[in-house]
């Protein structure tokens, strides 16, 4: 989707910029169960016979989502802004304290933990004293303490990279919006299973919820804030 494109898509959404300050970088899911081509749900695609369904998901992440992640971090924490990692994952076997409808899922790809599926990936892992906030359902607002996190914190925009861009990055997106939060999501630093269903996403959270931006752009709005 273009530029010019995306003006027309977006005419709805109120425009807005950082909020010095009060701005943080949330990195939704990014954890060995679904971002590894190797673990997880790429696993267990490749032990269904189904890893070409995986292949556009794992080259973005690989290529694109992993090096953004890592630069976004690096200025938010330049910036002495807060980076917040979200993760879902399941504390009991069989997943039985996660929402029903991800249990047989989750399970599946052996998100638990103590398990390497529920940890963040190295790549992109928080620092000490980074929080990291773990939910039982696509939302992090549904089923965890972010909301709460984030406002003792005095986050008022936030800004969502990760994975999948059409599930937990864009149900927790809109919930911010919803929550009264700016919310905008990182484009080139989230990934979807396919080009169409990312673009779809996109396109409908920017025409009510919040902005879609790249990763230089983002970083250009940090500078002219420092």
């Amino acid at each position: 989707m273009g530029d010019t494109d995306r003006d027309a898509v977006g005419e709805h959404t109120l425009p807005f910029g950082l909020d010095a300050g009060r701005t943080a970088l949330v990195v939704v899911d990014m954890q060995y169960a679904s971002a590894s081509r190797e673990a997880g749900f790429g696993r267990w695609l490749a032990e269904n016979g189904r890893a070409d369904e995986g292949r556009y998901r794992f080259d973005r992440i690989e290529t694109m989502l992993l090096p953004n992640i890592a630069r976004l971090l690096e200025a938010f924490r330049a910036a002495r802004l807060p980076c917040v990692f979200v993760r879902l994952g399941a504390q009991m076997s069989g997943c039985r304290d996660l929402i029903p409808h991800i249990r047989q899922l989750e399970s599946a790809f052996g998100n638990v933990l103590g398990q390497q599926e529920y940890e963040i990936l190295d790549a992109v892992a928080p620092e000490p004293g980074e929080p990291v906030v773990t939910k039982l359902s696509a939302s992090a607002f549904t089923s965890s303490g972010f909301d709460a996190l984030l406002r003792n914190l005095d986050v008022t925009t936030l800004a969502f990279t990760g994975v999948s861009t059409s599930q937990c990055v864009d149900l927790t997106a809109r919930d911010a919006a919803d929550r009264g939060y700016r919310s905008i999501i990182v484009e080139d630093a989230v990934a979807e299973d396919r080009h169409d269903w990312h673009e779809a996403t996109l396109e409908q959270f920017e025409r009510l919820f919040g902005r879609v931006v790249d990763t230089d752009g983002l970083l250009r709005e940090l500078a002219f804030l420092a």
